[in-house]
């Protein structure tokens, strides 16, 4: 599977397991919605203080596990580095997250504040890797 082909799942299928390093090399896991930024990297929503950020800032690489809402069935991973985006730039991005993964909000000054008070960062990867190339 090439790198188009797994952001295109991710475009229709939001759900994944984030994989990131821990200080100590070993992996540390996280249920994400993924959504695509308009330059076709993955857009995932989460906070300044989570440990997957904290991670990140010092080992900028991920792995995603997307899969279809039933769960058992077609699924990618993929992997790449990731860039951090914070506040305020990250503001209209986040807001593009959520439409390309919800939809429109019903109250988008709410939705602004709520991203603030919560110190709402986006992470962006890179699809370098994906897959399954493979079945067995």
């Amino acid at each position: 599977m090439d790198a188009e082909a797994a952001v295109a799942f991710f475009r229709r299928h939001h759900h994944a397991v984030l994989v990131t390093q821990r200080r100590d090399g070993t992996p540390q896991s996280s249920p994400v919605a993924v959504g695509v930024h308009d330059d076709g990297r993955l857009a995932i929503s989460t906070r300044e203080t989570a440990m997957k950020t904290k991670n990140l800032r010092r080992s900028p690489t991920a792995w995603v596990c997307g899969f279809t809402d039933d769960f058992f069935g077609p699924w990618v991973q993929a992997s790449g580095p990731v860039e951090v985006l914070s506040l305020p730039e990250a503001m209209e991005p986040l807001v593009a997250y959520y439409r390309s993964t919800v939809g429109e909000h019903p109250a988008w000054d709410e939705y602004r504040a709520a991203m603030e008070s919560e110190r709402r960062c986006l992470l962006l990867v890179t699809v370098e890797q994906a897959g399954p190339d493979v079945s067995g």
